[in-house]
Protein backbone atom coordinates (compact mmCIF):
# COMPACT_ATOMS: atom_id res chain seq x y z
CA UNK A 1 0.00 0.00 0.00
CA UNK A 2 2.69 2.45 0.42
CA UNK A 3 4.56 1.40 -2.16
CA UNK A 4 1.40 2.45 -4.61
CA UNK A 5 0.36 5.29 -2.57
CA UNK A 6 4.22 6.47 -2.85
CA UNK A 7 3.55 6.28 -6.70
CA UNK A 8 0.60 8.24 -6.42
CA UNK A 9 2.32 10.57 -5.16
CA UNK A 10 5.09 11.04 -7.32
CA UNK A 11 2.52 10.77 -10.63
CA UNK A 12 0.56 13.77 -8.88
CA UNK A 13 4.08 15.80 -8.41
CA UNK A 14 5.30 14.32 -12.24
CA UNK A 15 2.06 16.23 -13.79
CA UNK A 16 2.22 19.09 -11.54
CA UNK A 17 5.98 19.74 -12.79
CA UNK A 18 4.61 18.95 -16.45
CA UNK A 19 1.89 21.62 -15.62
CA UNK A 20 4.36 24.28 -14.34
CA UNK A 21 5.26 27.66 -15.56
CA UNK A 22 8.69 26.36 -16.30
CA UNK A 23 7.67 23.94 -18.43
CA UNK A 24 5.21 26.83 -19.77
CA UNK A 25 7.89 29.35 -20.18
CA UNK A 26 10.06 26.33 -21.84
CA UNK A 27 7.65 25.51 -24.66
CA UNK A 28 6.68 29.34 -25.26
CA UNK A 29 10.37 29.79 -25.67
CA UNK A 30 10.68 26.69 -27.59
CA UNK A 31 7.96 28.65 -30.55
CA UNK A 32 10.25 31.11 -30.28
CA UNK A 33 13.15 29.08 -31.54
CA UNK A 34 11.35 27.67 -33.97
CA UNK A 35 9.91 30.47 -35.33
CA UNK A 36 13.55 32.15 -35.86
CA UNK A 37 14.36 29.03 -38.10
CA UNK A 38 11.23 28.99 -40.52
CA UNK A 39 12.19 33.06 -40.92
CA UNK A 40 15.60 32.33 -41.74
CA UNK A 41 14.45 29.37 -43.61
CA UNK A 42 12.32 31.62 -45.79
CA UNK A 43 14.71 34.32 -45.93
CA UNK A 44 17.24 32.37 -47.22
CA UNK A 45 14.89 30.67 -49.64
CA UNK A 46 14.01 34.17 -51.02
CA UNK A 47 17.75 34.59 -51.87
CA UNK A 48 17.69 31.35 -53.79
CA UNK A 49 14.44 32.55 -55.97
CA UNK A 50 15.88 36.26 -56.62
CA UNK A 51 19.63 34.91 -56.86
CA UNK A 52 21.60 31.81 -56.98
CA UNK A 53 21.16 32.23 -52.67
CA UNK A 54 25.15 32.97 -52.59
CA UNK A 55 25.93 29.02 -51.85
CA UNK A 56 23.74 28.92 -48.93
CA UNK A 57 21.70 26.34 -48.28
CA UNK A 58 17.65 26.96 -47.46
CA UNK A 59 16.89 24.36 -44.60
CA UNK A 60 17.68 23.91 -41.04
CA UNK A 61 21.55 23.63 -41.75
CA UNK A 62 21.90 26.89 -43.48
CA UNK A 63 19.46 28.57 -41.11
CA UNK A 64 22.02 27.48 -37.90
CA UNK A 65 25.42 28.24 -40.59
CA UNK A 66 23.80 32.08 -40.92
CA UNK A 67 23.18 32.11 -36.90
CA UNK A 68 26.72 31.24 -36.53
CA UNK A 69 28.07 33.95 -38.77
CA UNK A 70 26.85 37.03 -37.14
CA UNK A 71 27.94 38.50 -34.34
CA UNK A 72 27.46 36.58 -30.80
CA UNK A 73 26.08 33.48 -33.23
CA UNK A 74 27.58 31.44 -30.76
CA UNK A 75 26.03 32.44 -27.91
CA UNK A 76 22.63 32.75 -29.89
CA UNK A 77 23.02 29.24 -30.66
CA UNK A 78 23.36 27.91 -27.71
CA UNK A 79 20.57 29.96 -26.61
CA UNK A 80 18.24 28.61 -29.91
CA UNK A 81 19.27 24.95 -28.63
CA UNK A 82 18.11 25.19 -25.36
CA UNK A 83 14.90 26.46 -26.20
CA UNK A 84 14.64 23.71 -28.86
CA UNK A 85 15.20 21.58 -25.60
CA UNK A 86 12.13 23.45 -23.75
CA UNK A 87 10.12 22.66 -26.52
CA UNK A 88 11.11 18.87 -26.64
CA UNK A 89 10.47 18.67 -22.84
CA UNK A 90 7.19 20.21 -23.51
CA UNK A 91 6.21 17.70 -25.95
CA UNK A 92 7.28 15.46 -23.37
CA UNK A 93 5.16 16.48 -20.95
CA UNK A 94 2.21 16.20 -23.15
CA UNK A 95 2.97 12.85 -24.00
CA UNK A 96 3.06 11.65 -20.59
CA UNK A 97 0.36 13.53 -19.54
CA UNK A 98 -1.45 14.83 -22.04
CA UNK A 99 -2.59 17.59 -24.09
CA UNK A 100 -4.51 20.92 -22.74
CA UNK A 101 -8.57 20.42 -23.91
CA UNK A 102 -10.68 17.98 -23.55
CA UNK A 103 -9.53 15.39 -25.92
CA UNK A 104 -5.83 16.13 -24.78
CA UNK A 105 -5.02 12.35 -23.01
CA UNK A 106 -6.37 10.72 -26.28
CA UNK A 107 -3.24 8.07 -27.19
CA UNK A 108 -3.13 9.40 -30.82
CA UNK A 109 -2.26 12.41 -29.81
CA UNK A 110 0.39 11.40 -26.95
CA UNK A 111 1.58 9.03 -29.50
CA UNK A 112 1.78 12.50 -31.75
CA UNK A 113 3.64 14.55 -28.93
CA UNK A 114 6.04 11.76 -28.54
CA UNK A 115 7.59 12.00 -31.88
CA UNK A 116 7.69 15.51 -31.56
CA UNK A 117 10.00 15.23 -28.65
CA UNK A 118 11.85 13.07 -30.41
CA UNK A 119 12.33 15.28 -33.64
CA UNK A 120 12.67 18.68 -31.61
CA UNK A 121 15.54 17.01 -29.08
CA UNK A 122 17.42 15.55 -32.02
CA UNK A 123 17.37 19.12 -33.72
CA UNK A 124 18.04 20.79 -30.03
CA UNK A 125 20.73 18.13 -29.96
CA UNK A 126 22.38 19.30 -33.33
CA UNK A 127 21.95 22.74 -32.89
CA UNK A 128 24.00 22.33 -29.32
CA UNK A 129 26.69 20.08 -30.64
CA UNK A 130 27.39 22.81 -33.15
CA UNK A 131 27.59 25.87 -30.75
CA UNK A 132 29.79 23.49 -29.11
CA UNK A 133 32.05 23.29 -32.16
CA UNK A 134 30.56 20.16 -33.76
CA UNK A 135 30.40 22.13 -37.25
CA UNK A 136 29.81 18.92 -39.21
CA UNK A 137 26.45 18.43 -36.61
CA UNK A 138 23.81 21.50 -37.53
CA UNK A 139 24.94 22.36 -40.18
CA UNK A 140 24.69 19.30 -42.38
CA UNK A 141 23.51 19.24 -45.78
CA UNK A 142 19.76 18.38 -45.55
CA UNK A 143 19.79 17.11 -49.54
CA UNK A 144 23.05 14.65 -48.50
CA UNK A 145 21.38 13.13 -45.22
CA UNK A 146 18.20 12.26 -47.43
CA UNK A 147 20.29 10.65 -50.03
CA UNK A 148 22.41 8.78 -47.56
CA UNK A 149 19.41 7.37 -45.79
CA UNK A 150 17.57 6.59 -48.40
CA UNK A 151 20.95 4.84 -50.81
CA UNK A 152 21.08 2.63 -47.04
CA UNK A 153 17.16 1.94 -46.88
CA UNK A 154 17.33 0.54 -50.83
CA UNK A 155 20.05 -1.82 -49.83
CA UNK A 156 17.89 -3.53 -47.28
CA UNK A 157 15.49 -6.43 -48.16
CA UNK A 158 12.48 -4.83 -49.27
CA UNK A 159 14.30 -1.86 -49.31
CA UNK A 160 12.01 0.05 -52.03
CA UNK A 161 8.53 -0.53 -50.30
CA UNK A 162 10.44 0.54 -47.30
CA UNK A 163 11.64 4.31 -48.49
CA UNK A 164 8.34 4.05 -50.67
CA UNK A 165 6.01 3.59 -48.04
CA UNK A 166 8.00 6.00 -45.61
CA UNK A 167 7.74 8.67 -48.71
CA UNK A 168 3.91 8.04 -48.46
CA UNK A 169 3.76 8.36 -44.98
CA UNK A 170 5.89 11.90 -45.10
CA UNK A 171 3.54 12.58 -48.26
CA UNK A 172 0.53 12.38 -46.33
CA UNK A 173 2.01 14.06 -43.32
CA UNK A 174 2.17 16.98 -45.52
CA UNK A 175 -1.78 16.69 -47.31
CA UNK A 176 -2.75 16.39 -43.68
CA UNK A 177 -0.45 19.58 -42.15
CA UNK A 178 -1.63 21.64 -45.00
CA UNK A 179 -5.72 20.92 -44.87
CA UNK A 180 -5.62 21.25 -40.73
CA UNK A 181 -4.08 25.30 -41.41
CA UNK A 182 -6.58 25.92 -44.25
CA UNK A 183 -9.50 24.55 -42.19
CA UNK A 184 -8.04 26.78 -39.43
CA UNK A 185 -7.49 23.91 -36.52
CA UNK A 186 -5.11 26.21 -34.93
CA UNK A 187 -7.81 27.75 -33.74
CA UNK A 188 -7.94 25.50 -30.90
CA UNK A 189 -4.28 25.49 -29.37
CA UNK A 190 -4.56 29.51 -29.03
CA UNK A 191 -6.08 31.80 -26.95
CA UNK A 192 -8.33 33.62 -29.89
CA UNK A 193 -10.24 35.62 -27.18
CA UNK A 194 -7.13 37.10 -25.37
CA UNK A 195 -6.80 38.66 -29.25
CA UNK A 196 -8.15 41.77 -30.76
CA UNK A 197 -10.24 41.29 -34.05
CA UNK A 198 -7.29 42.84 -35.98
CA UNK A 199 -4.63 40.52 -34.62
CA UNK A 200 -6.99 37.32 -35.42
CA UNK A 201 -7.06 38.26 -38.40
CA UNK A 202 -3.59 38.52 -39.15
CA UNK A 203 -2.76 35.13 -37.05
CA UNK A 204 -5.64 33.53 -39.44
CA UNK A 205 -3.86 34.55 -42.14
CA UNK A 206 -0.32 33.28 -40.82
CA UNK A 207 -1.32 30.43 -39.66
CA UNK A 208 -3.22 29.30 -42.61
CA UNK A 209 -1.07 30.41 -45.28
CA UNK A 210 2.33 29.40 -43.27
CA UNK A 211 0.81 25.99 -42.12
CA UNK A 212 -0.48 25.20 -45.60
CA UNK A 213 3.08 26.34 -47.47
CA UNK A 214 4.93 24.24 -44.68
CA UNK A 215 2.46 21.24 -45.46
CA UNK A 216 3.12 21.55 -49.37
CA UNK A 217 6.99 21.99 -48.93
CA UNK A 218 6.58 18.39 -46.91
CA UNK A 219 4.36 16.75 -49.21
CA UNK A 220 6.62 17.22 -52.63
CA UNK A 221 9.61 15.69 -50.28
CA UNK A 222 7.63 12.88 -49.44
CA UNK A 223 6.88 12.70 -53.43
CA UNK A 224 9.72 12.76 -54.05
CA UNK A 225 11.48 9.44 -51.75
CA UNK A 226 8.46 7.96 -53.48
CA UNK A 227 10.05 8.66 -56.98
CA UNK A 228 13.32 7.68 -55.35
CA UNK A 229 12.17 4.30 -54.09
CA UNK A 230 10.08 3.26 -57.98
CA UNK A 231 13.38 4.05 -59.91
CA UNK A 232 15.55 2.78 -56.58
CA UNK A 233 18.15 5.82 -57.08
CA UNK A 234 18.45 7.86 -54.23
CA UNK A 235 20.03 10.79 -55.75
CA UNK A 236 15.95 11.70 -56.46
CA UNK A 237 15.49 11.33 -52.48
CA UNK A 238 15.90 15.89 -51.46
CA UNK A 239 16.33 17.10 -48.66
CA UNK A 240 14.26 20.43 -47.78
CA UNK A 241 17.29 22.91 -49.68
CA UNK A 242 16.75 20.91 -52.92
CA UNK A 243 12.43 20.27 -52.71
CA UNK A 244 12.27 24.14 -52.36
CA UNK A 245 14.83 24.61 -55.15
CA UNK A 246 13.02 22.54 -57.17
CA UNK A 247 9.94 24.92 -57.43
CA UNK A 248 12.13 27.00 -59.24
CA UNK A 249 11.90 24.20 -62.37
CA UNK A 250 7.84 24.50 -62.24
CA UNK A 251 6.53 26.99 -64.99
CA UNK A 252 6.09 29.64 -62.46
CA UNK A 253 9.90 29.45 -62.50
CA UNK A 254 11.38 31.83 -59.29
CA UNK A 255 7.90 32.96 -58.65
CA UNK A 256 6.55 29.83 -56.90
CA UNK A 257 9.81 29.89 -54.51
CA UNK A 258 8.92 33.52 -53.86
CA UNK A 259 5.64 32.68 -52.77
CA UNK A 260 6.72 29.21 -50.83
CA UNK A 261 9.73 31.84 -48.91
CA UNK A 262 7.24 34.03 -47.83
CA UNK A 263 4.91 31.13 -46.69
CA UNK A 264 7.31 30.19 -44.55
CA UNK A 265 8.30 32.90 -43.27
CA UNK A 266 4.82 33.58 -42.04
CA UNK A 267 5.07 29.90 -40.59
CA UNK A 268 8.11 31.88 -38.48
CA UNK A 269 6.27 34.60 -37.07
CA UNK A 270 2.94 31.97 -36.25
CA UNK A 271 5.43 29.80 -34.34
CA UNK A 272 6.08 33.34 -32.81
CA UNK A 273 2.34 34.41 -32.41
CA UNK A 274 1.52 30.52 -30.40
CA UNK A 275 4.81 31.67 -28.16
CA UNK A 276 2.32 34.58 -26.79
CA UNK A 277 -1.09 32.83 -27.19
CA UNK A 278 -0.57 28.97 -27.24
CA UNK A 279 -2.11 27.45 -24.38
CA UNK A 280 0.13 25.11 -22.45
Amino acid sequence: MATGSAKARGRVHAQRAANSTAVSAAARAGFVARGVIYVLIGVLSLRIALSDGGGKQADRGGAIAEIAEKPFGTVLLWLLGVALAGMALWRLSEAAFGQAGPDGKKASKRAMAAGRFVFYGFVSYSVLSYAAGDNGSGSGSSDKNSQDVTAKALDWPGGQWIVAVAGIAVAAAGVWIAVRAIKHKFHKHLKMFEMSEKTRKAIDFLGMFGGATRGIVFAVAGVFAVVAAVQHKPGKAKGMDDTLRSFTETPAGPWLLVLIAVGLAAFGVFSWANARWRKV
